[in-house]
C-alpha cells in the first residue's frame, strides 16, 4: 500500500461510472483498502450496489462524508456541482483535499465556494474505465506531496499528467476527454464504409477497432518517431494511401477538426460563466 495513502480517507460525493472505475482501480492496485473509502449519493439504490460491490462506507448525507474524509472527491455532474457544496462549504477543514472532476466549474469558482482547501481540478476520460485513460489535473497552489497524491492515487486508472493553469486544463478536456468521442465519431464513420461494402457490422466494427488500436499502439511503441514519419511509412507516393490522404487535406479534415475543437471549447467557457 502507497504510504501516502495509507491512512487517508477518500470520500467520492457521487457514485457514477467514473466515481466506481476509481474505486475499483483503487481497490484492485491496492493504494487503499475498502474501509477508507467512502461514498455518498442522492439514490439509495446505487449505494447499496457500491455497499455490496466493493465493500466501501456508505454516508447518507454529504455531510456525513465529508466530515469522516481527509480526501473528497467531487464526482456529481457539473449543473449539480454547486448545489452540492455550497450548503455544506462551511463543514470543509482548513487545507482539506477537494478533487473536482467536473467540467465547466474553474477553479476560480471551486475557491470561491471552499476557499479554505486545497483544491485540485481533475479530468479523466472514459478509457480511465478500463485502466488505459488519459488523465490531466492542475492544483489552486503549489504542493509537491500533494502533487505525489494525485499522481500515484490515479495512476491505476492510466497517464496522469500535470497541467499548469486553466487554458491548459481546457486544452487537455477538449483533446483527451471530448477528444475520446471525436474518435469514436471517426470510427463510426469507419464502421459504416466498410459496412458498405458487404461486411456483417460486427465484423466491420472489428476492423474498424483493430485499425484504431493498431495505429495508437504502434505509435505508442516509437515515442522516439513521429506521428508524420509514421504515416509516410504508409504512404508511398502516387500509391494508394497517398492518394486518399491528399483527397482529405482537400476537403480540409484538419480545418474540420479544428472547428469541432474550438466549438467544444467555447461551450466549456459557455457552461463556466453559467456555473459560477
Amino acid at each position: 500500500m502507497n504510504p501516502l495513502l495509507k491512512s487517508k480517507r477518500i470520500g467520492f460525493i457521487g457514485s457514477g461510472n467514473m466515481a466506481q472505475a476509481m474505486i475499483k482501480g483503487m481497490l484492485e492496485s491496492q493504494l487503499t483498502v475498502a474501509d477508507h473509502l467512502f461514498v455518498s449519493n442522492r439514490t439509495p439504490g446505487k449505494l447499496m450496489k457500491m455497499s455490496e460491490n466493493y465493500k466501501v462506507n456508505v454516508c447518507q448525507t454529504n455531510e456525513e462524508l465529508v466530515e469522516k474524509c481527509d480526501i473528497i472527491i467531487l464526482a456529481v455532474k457539473p449543473q449539480d456541482l454547486i448545489a452540492a457544496i455550497e450548503p455544506i462549504a462551511q463543514i470543509f477543514l482548513d487545507k482539506q483535499v477537494v478533487i473536482s472532476l467536473a467540467a465547466g466549474i474553474t477553479m476560480q469558482t471551486l475557491e470561491k465556494h471552499l476557499p479554505q482547501c486545497r483544491v485540485v481540478r481533475l479530468m479523466p476520460n472514459t478509457p480511465a474505465i478500463i485502466g488505459r485513460g488519459t488523465l490531466g489535473f492542475f492544483m489552486n497552489e503549489p504542493d509537491e506531496g500533494l502533487e505525489t497524491l494525485i499522481e500515484d492515487l490515479f495512476s491505476p486508472l492510466g497517464s496522469v499528467m500535470k497541467l499548469q493553469d486553466e487554458d491548459q486544463f481546457e486544452a487537455f478536456m477538449i483533446a483527451c476527454s471530448s477528444g475520446t468521442g471525436f474518435v469514436f465519431e471517426l470510427m463510426t464513420y469507419w464502421q459504416e464504409w466498410i459496412e458498405e461494402h458487404g461486411f456483417d457490422p460486427e465484423v466491420a466494427k472489428a476492423m474498424t477497432v483493430e485499425t484504431f488500436l493498431g495505429a495508437a499502439e504502434l505509435a505508442y511503441k516509437s515515442p522516439d518517431v513521429g506521428l508524420e514519419e509514421l504515416q509516410a511509412r504508409v504512404a508511398s507516393k502516387k500509391g494508394v494511401t497517398a492518394s486518399g490522404l491528399e483527397s482529405m487535406r482537400e476537403l480540409e479534415i484538419e480545418r474540420a477538426l479544428r472547428v469541432s475543437f474550438e466549438k467544444a471549447a467555447l461551450r466549456n467557457k459557455e457552461m463556466a460563466r453559467l456555473l459560477k
